[in-house]
């Protein structure tokens, strides 16, 4: 006998999709960490870490890139909630042993509801406009490993991945 799956949330008995009413969940401090890379060959990295990419400095733009997609992660994935975010903080390190960078967005909100999805999203775009600038270098890079690692806060408790 297999355990119960849970129910989801955003379908209803006829199977039709909605946005959950949070209207009545008690206001948590809530956080959120997800991780993700983007595996290049080792000449693109080395120019990724040059500052001689065509397109400018890549950290600066995937960064500022994620933080701009976890504030409209409400316009991009279906029926999630738009959230007062109180941090966005994407963080870009080198990996040679990959060889490629990692990349890793914490997200905050005091509120109704978790900012797991805000985190994922910070991440793949931040992943995906690496791509973009070193693409003309190297069209062979994969965007690998996109997982969230943490969340605290709200009802459903704690949840840490382990590696």
């Amino acid at each position: 006998m297999s355990p119960k799956k849970p129910a989801l949330t955003h379908i209803n008995a006829a199977g039709e999709a909605f946005m959950v009413d949070v209207s009545g969940k008690a206001r948590t401090a809530r956080e959120a960490l997800a991780r993700g890379a983007v595996v290049m060959l080792p000449e693109t990295l080395a120019l990724c870490l040059s500052g001689h990419a065509k397109k400018g400095d890549v950290f600066a733009a995937a960064r500022i890139a994620g933080i701009m997609a976890a504030k409209k992660t409400h316009e991009l994935i279906p029926l999630c909630h738009p959230l007062n975010l109180t941090k966005v903080a994407v963080e870009i390190s080198p990996d040679e042993s990959l060889p490629g960078v990692r990349v890793a967005a914490r997200t905050k909100t005091l509120g109704e509801t978790g900012v797991e999805m805000e985190a994922l999203t910070a991440v793949s775009i931040a992943c995906l406009t690496i791509y973009d600038m070193l693409k003309a270098a190297d069209r062979a890079m994969r965007i690998e490993g996109i997982v969230l690692a943490e969340k605290t806060g709200g009802k459903s408790g704690d949840y840490f991945r382990e590696e």
